[in-house]
């Protein structure tokens, strides 16, 4: 019996690879949705990716169809691996999803896994497997993440801000109610409330106002001592947010003291990326923030009615200040949203030079339990 050659045997088997992945097939997606739209165009959008699937940006494979009549749509030669499907109705034809000034799409979605968040989508919730030569089939219904009047939610939540003053270890906080609200252009947030006025894509514009905490009370310490409550104020101006390259967003805002409780303004640029880990959303951020002299003067300055022996007048000009935190969303349920903000806040020379100050940074931050209708 002839026994074949190493290099014959080696011909052979490389043959025999090829014919087999010749005959493989990619894996195949079909859609079919239980409430198409009358007219239009639909997009099938693939994420592999938690990151990229909770901005919806950025997806691996994206296919727009015109309607059909059997409401079916097949998205074909998906590699193998495990991705999260999202369907939406491309109302305006501008081949992309529309979205408010936070970033909420306001066309009509569905998701895999028949899931409907009510806040940043969950990768984790959608995900699904694809293997080689796989066929899988998907019902989705389309929705509008806004609802008909926008998206109400209430709960409860609480404002903190460490002391940075002498002899004072604790800080402020306050109770509030967590009222969050998203429509096409309103949204509320906890202390924050916004109202878009242009754009609905990569860069958008909008008028922005948040609730400003007193930083103190006269009898939190006795450097403080007859210097006076410090007030509370609203503040309202402008703001600007694009979104930049590898799912970086850059926020750009000035605001006002409209009740005039302490005058001035402050501006803000920040830089933030979003990061999924299970049903958690992490968003880092780094700012740089300007207190116009009014407001920095306000907080750590001493007016001359107000010097002693052991606190002399100071007069402090406007500053920058530069923070670092981190906020964290938890889906808890689809309803159910467990919302948190931390940072720390560190001051230049300006204001560590106060003889009220004792610190050069602060903690502040919120956290809020929130329901969502």
């Amino acid at each position: 019996m002839k026994i074949l050659s190493p290099l014959i045997l080696c011909a052979l088997t490389g043959l025999l690879v090829t014919l087999a992945a010749g005959r493989a097939v990619a894996a195949e997606l079909t859609v079919q949705l239980e409430n198409p739209p009358s007219s239009g165009a639909v997009a099938l959008v693939l994420f592999s990716s938690a990151n990229t699937f909770g901005d919806l940006r950025d997806p691996a494979k994206l296919e727009t169809y015109s309607l059909s009549e059997n409401n079916q749509y097949v998205l074909k030669d998906i590699p193998a691996g495990e991705y999260a499907l999202m369907v939406y109705y491309d109302e305006n034809d501008n081949l992309e999803i529309d979205r408010n000034f936070m970033g909420i799409p306001t066309e009509p979605l569905g998701f895999s896994n028949n899931y409907r968040p009510k806040g940043p989508p969950s990768y984790s919730r959608a995900a699904f497997t694809l293997k080689q030569d796989e066929q899988i089939a998907f019902t989705v219904s389309l929705y509008r993440p806004l609802g008909k009047r926008g998206r109400l939610g209430i709960g409860v939540g609480a404002l903190s801000r460490s002391s940075p003053y002498r002899d004072y270890d604790g800080g402020v906080t306050q109770v509030i109610p967590a009222i969050t609200y998203n429509g096409e252009r309103l949204q509320v947030l906890g202390p924050n409330v916004s109202f878009g006025l242009v754009g609905s894509g990569k860069l958008r514009l909008a008028a922005a106002g948040t609730y400003r905490l007193g930083v103190y009370d006269e009898d939190d310490s006795d450097y403080l001592a007859g210097m006076g409550d410090r007030d509370s104020t609203f503040m309202a101006g402008l703001a600007l947010r694009a979104e930049l390259p590898m799912g970086f967003d850059a926020a750009l805002r000035y605001q006002h003291d409209v009740l005039d409780r302490i005058g001035g303004g402050e501006a803000r640029i920040a830089i933030d990326k979003s990061f999924q880990l299970g049903r958690f959303r992490f968003s880092p951020e780094l700012g740089v923030n300007w207190l116009a002299q009014d407001l920095a003067d306000y907080d750590f300055g001493v007016r001359q009615e107000n010097a002693t022996t052991v606190r002399p007048a100071y007069r402090v000009d406007a500053v920058f200040t530069a923070d670092v935190g981190v906020g964290i969303l938890y889906e808890i349920t689809t309803e159910w949203l467990l919302v948190m903000n931390v940072a720390v806040e560190f001051f230049d020379n300006e204001i560590t030079d106060s003889p009220i100050v004792s610190e050069d940074y602060v903690v502040k931050g919120f956290l809020a339990v929130n329901y969502v209708f």
